[in-house]
């Protein structure tokens, strides 16, 4: 079994695989430093806040809670009951980015496989000799003779 396994580990696709989910969780940081330092800011002030991940929606407070009630790490921090829907809006913005990049990357490797195929349909020699026609005939022709 461990033979097996070694084998599997060993072709291509399992390490191309590797390191697609590797590079892909890199390309996700990115994408999630984008949202949060560089788009959520511009969304957050349209709306009247500069932290759009702060806007939640409070439904109960833990018994004793002496903190500010406008702190969402603080709450989230207490156990407070909480919609957290700016941090739900900066994830979907997160998805929305990084599906919409994903979509264009494999749009261009699509196009750039189109161009590979027709040059080579534009390169690929004609059959030399005779085709099978001019060759069906021949044999006919031949048939006929010694018959």
């Amino acid at each position: 079994m461990f033979q097996e396994f070694k084998k599997f580990i060993a072709k291509g696709n399992v390490m191309d695989l590797a390191v697609g989910v590797i590079i892909g969780a890199a390309f996700g940081a990115i994408v999630k430093s984008l949202t949060d330092e560089v788009i959520m800011p511009v969304i957050g002030a349209i709306f009247g806040g500069a932290d759009f991940s702060n806007h939640f929606i409070l439904l109960s407070t833990p018994d004793g809670y002496a903190g500010a009630m406008d702190d969402y790490a603080a709450l989230k921090e207490a156990g407070a009951a909480m919609i957290g829907y700016g941090a739900f809006v900066t994830a979907v913005i997160n998805f929305l980015i990084l599906a919409f990049i994903i979509f264009l990357m494999v749009r261009y490797v699509n196009r750039l496989m189109e161009a590979v195929e027709k040059k080579e349909e534009e390169v690929a020699p004609a059959p030399s000799g005779p085709s099978e026609i001019e060759l069906l005939t021949e044999i006919r022709d031949e048939l006929k003779k010694r018959g």
